[in-house]
C-alpha cells in the first residue's frame, strides 16, 4: 500500500496501539504505580509487534512511522509559545530567574558529563564518534521529536546510527522521568518537602488510572470564533501551519549559509516561527481570538503520536550493536539528573524547591510533558508559582537547549570545535549560571529546610 493510503492507515494503526496502551494503563496495577503514559505502553506493544520480535506489521508501515516523528516534532515546537503573553525581560527574569539558572546547569552538566565519559571511556574502549556523546541531551530534554528532526544532522556528521539511538535515550529518558519522579515524590511526601500533600492525601487514585471522574473534569479548550465560518481547532491549526512555514523559509536562508549547515533541522526555526507568529499577532491584536488550550491540544495530539511511532520504529538492531556505551551514557545522564533534584534543587532555589526541581527533572529527563506531568502530581491545582516560573524560564531555554539551537548545532560543535573544547565550554556555562545564581542570592551552599509556598504574583 502506498502513497498518501498507506500513511492514512499507518496513522490509523497507531491510534489502535494507543488505544491498547491506554487500556493497558487502566487495567495493570504496575503500570499506574509507575505513571508509564500510553504513549510509552502503546509504543512498545507495536515495537513487540514489529520486524524485530514478531514481526506481524508490514515494512512499509514502519517506514511510514520512522517518518512521522519528524514531521510532527514541527508542530510540537511551533505552538509552544503560540496563545502565549510575552511578558517583558524584567518580569521573565524576576519569576523564572532562578529556574532558568537551575535548568541551565541541568542542560548544559548534560553535555559535560557526557562529553567527558566520552572521552574518558567510550572512544577509547568501544571506538564510538565524538558525536555519540549529543544523544545524551537530544534524547532526554529533547525528545523523540527531536532525535527524529536530528536524522539528517547526524548522516550528515557521519553517524547515521544517531537518530535511532537518540530515540532510544529518549525512551529511556521518559521512563527515567516518571518512574523516578513518582519514586522520589512519595519520599518527598512522606518527609514533608511537597507544600499541598501529605501521606494522609497522596496521589488521588484518578490519576494513577488517567480515567477523570465526572466531578474533576475541565474543559480542554474554548472557542474563539464562529464555527460557522472556520472550525475553531482548524483555525488554531492554520496559524500553527504559518509558524512552522516562517521556520521552513528560515531553514532555507540558512542552508545557503555553508555546505555545514546544510542538514540544519526544522523544529527549532518552527518554534522561532510561532514566536515571531505570536509577536506580530500581539502587535495587530488579532492575539485575543488565539486559545492557548487549543494550541495545547496540537501540542499534546501530535506529541503522543510521535512517541508512540517513535518507540515503534526503533532500530533494535543498532541499539544492541551500541548496547554498553549507550548503557553507560544513561547511566551517566541518570545519575546527574538524579544529583541535580536531590542536591542542587534545594540549594538553588529560594522557595518551593520541591515543585520547582521535581518539574525541571521531568523536562530534563523526559521532554517538558513529563515536567508538567510530574508538577500536576506535586501542586495538582498550581497553588503554588512553580508553574508559572517554569513557564516563563522555558521562553528563555527552549530557544537554546531541549531541542532549541544549542541541541540542533551540538553535533556540528562537538565535530568541529572537539571533544575536549566542547566539554570546556558545556563546564563553563554550568559554572556562570552556578554564578550567576549565588550572585541573586537564590543559590545557598546549605540545603533550605524550609520549603513554604509563595504566592502568585
Amino acid at each position: 500500500m502506498d502513497g498518501l493510503t498507506g500513511v492514512f492507515f499507518s496513522i490509523c494503526i497507531l491510534g489502535l496501539f494507543l488505544i491498547a496502551g491506554k487500556i493497558l494503563r487502566v487495567k495493570i496495577r504496575l503500570f499506574q504505580k509507575i505513571f508509564l503514559p500510553a504513549s510509552i505502553i502503546g509504543g512498545f506493544l507495536a515495537l513487540f509487534c514489529g520486524p524485530y520480535m514478531v514481526d506481524i506489521i508490514p515494512p512499509f508501515i514502519i517506514d511510514t512511522w520512522r517518518e512521522i516523528p519528524g514531521i510532527l516534532i514541527n508542530f510540537v515546537f511551533a505552538t509552544l509559545f503560540l496563545g502565549l503573553a510575552v511578558p517583558g525581560l524584567r518580569v521573565l527574569w524576576a519569576q523564572g530567574g532562578s529556574q532558568l539558572c537551575f535548568g541551565m546547569v541541568a542542560g548544559s552538566g548534560q553535555y559535560f558529563f557526557a562529553l567527558l565519559v566520552t572521552i574518558l571511556i567510550l572512544i577509547p574502549f568501544f571506538d564510538v564518534s565524538p558525536v555519540f556523546a549529543t544523544i545524551l541531551e537530544i534524547g532526554f530534554a529533547g525528545g523523540h521529536g527531536t532525535a527524529a528532526g536530528m536524522r539528517t544532522v547526524f548522516e550528515q556528521m557521519g553517524f547515521p546510527e544517531g537518530a535511532d539511538l537518540a530515540q532510544m535515550s529518549a525512551t529511556v529518558g521518559i521512563i527515567i522521568a516518571v518512574v523516578g519522579g513518582i519514586f522520589y515524590i512519595n519520599i518527598a511526601i512522606r518527609k514533608g518537602y511537597c507544600v499541598n500533600l501529605d501521606e494522609s492525601k497522596g496521589i488521588p487514585e484518578y490519576k494513577k488510572r488517567g480515567l477523570i471522574p465526572e466531578k474533576h473534569r475541565y474543559s480542554i479548550s474554548k472557542a474563539t470564533v464562529a464555527s460557522e465560518s472556520i472550525e475553531p481547532l482548524a483555525f488554531h491549526f492554520a496559524i500553527t501551519g504559518i509558524a512552522i512555514l516562517a521556520g521552513w523559509l528560515m531553514l532555507s536562508g540558512i542552508r545557503q549559509i555553508h555546505p555545514v549547515v546544510s542538514g540544519f533541522p526544522l523544529f527549532p526555526l518552527a518554534m522561532i516561527g510561532g514566536m515571531l507568529v505570536q509577536i506580530i499577532s500581539i502587535r495587530l491584536k488579532v492575539d485575543q481570538y488565539y486559545d492557548r488550550n487549543s494550541f495545547e491540544r496540537i501540542l499534546g495530539f501530535s506529541l503522543d503520536v510521535l512517541v508512540v511511532a517513535a518507540i515503534a520504529s526503533i532500530r533494535l538492531d543498532l541499539f544492541i550493536e551500541n548496547i554498553w556505551p549507550f548503557l553507560i551514557l544513561m547511566v551517566t545522564g541518570i545519575a546527574w539528573l538524579f544529583f541535580c533534584l536531590i542536591y542542587l534543587a534545594p540549594r538553588m532555589f529560594p522557595y518551593n524547591w520541591l515543585e520547582r526541581g521535581v518539574t525541571e527533572y521531568g523536562m530534563q529527563s523526559g521532554v517538558t510533558a513529563m515536567g508538567l506531568l510530574l508538577l500536576r502530581l506535586v501542586d495538582p491545582n498550581y497553588r503554588t508559582d512553580t508553574a508559572q516560573s517554569f513557564g516563563f524560564k522555558q521562553m528563555l531555554y527552549e530557544p537554546f537547549l531541549g531541542g532549541g539551537l544549542i541541541t540542533a548545532t551540538a553535533p556540528f560543535i562537538v565535530i568541529n570545535l572537539g571533544v575536549w573544547w566542547s566539554a570546556m565550554a558545556a563546564g563553563i556555562i554550568m559554572l556562570i549560571f552556578i554564578l550567576i545564581s549565588w550572585l541573586n542570592g537564590w543559590a545557598k551552599l546549605n540545603q533550605k529546610k524550609d520549603n513554604q509556598p509563595k504566592k502568585k504574583l
